[in-house]
């Protein structure tokens, strides 16, 4: 697949993933616009409804990325990797 196609693809799944998880808690004060539903579910695993839907989106994701998919794109978060290379620290 071209680059450009897989870059944009890639991004606009990041981009979607980041209003699902502002958009299914619009009125939490531990929704952050730039935070993946993903890592969200990493981060709060230990509280529901979270706790499910990070095993749901593992299971999802399994056959694609391998397990902890939830735990990687958490890490991705706290190292920006998400960020354009100059954003990035």
């Amino acid at each position: 697949m071209n680059t450009k196609i897989k870059h944009g693809l890639y991004q606009l799944a990041i981009a979607l993933d980041q209003l699902l998880n502002v958009a299914l808690n619009p009125l939490s004060l531990e929704s952050w616009a730039d935070e993946t539903m993903s890592s969200r579910c990493w981060r709060q695993r230990h509280r529901y409804p979270y706790k499910a839907y990070h095993i749901v989106i593992d299971v999802l994701f399994w056959p694609f990325q391998g397990p902890n998919h939830c735990g990687n794109a958490f890490r991705k978060e706290r190292e920006g990797r998400h960020l354009p290379p100059e954003l990035r620290t």
